[in-house]
């Protein structure tokens, strides 16, 4: 049986498809890939369908992650196959905890950056769509940090123990 994680902002174009593609590379690096599922959704629909923000693919590709992408809208019904929904910020995460059909999937949400011990006050990935490369470059490394962290959990839980 997998572990699964499912990254979610709002769109499924910046945020959440940068999470998915770095998470997925640290689980293949540290030989994870058969026992851990990633995926990513966006809240909203708008985009459903679409590939990632071009700006998102250049700075992934950049940074040597696989770019492919298909946009979605996470569905309620989706948290009885997940173990984790990873939120890129406080909106989203409000958002996914009263989706939760239950109290022990809302319990499954957790915030991306509480999984950085650098992350300090601040919790959120700030949504860089309106802005220029360097926030998606900046949301990478925001991703990058917390991936670790992320990854330590999801191991331990992958094998057994509570994330």
């Amino acid at each position: 049986m997998s572990f699964r994680v499912c990254f979610v902002c709002t769109g499924n174009i910046c945020r959440s498809p940068m999470a998915e593609s770095v998470f997925r590379a640290r689980v293949e690096e540290a030989g994870l890939d058969g026992l851990v599922e990633v995926d990513s959704a966006g809240t909203d629909g708008w985009h459903e369908g679409h590939g990632a923000d071009p700006r998102t693919v250049s700075v992934l590709e950049d940074g040597g992650y696989e770019s492919d992408h298909t946009a979605r809208q996470f569905r309620a019904s989706w948290f009885a196959g997940l173990d984790l929904v990873i939120a890129l910020d406080s909106g989203h995460l409000r958002i996914l905890r009263r989706l939760a059909p239950t109290p022990e999937d809302a319990e499954k949400v957790r915030l991306l950056r509480s999984y950085d011990p650098s992350a300090g006050a601040d919790p959120d990935v700030p949504d860089p769509y309106y802005g220029g490369i360097d926030g998606f470059e900046e949301c990478l490394r925001m991703v990058e940090n917390a991936s670790e962290g992320l990854l330590d959990a999801v191991r331990a839980a992958a094998e057994g123990q509570p994330a």
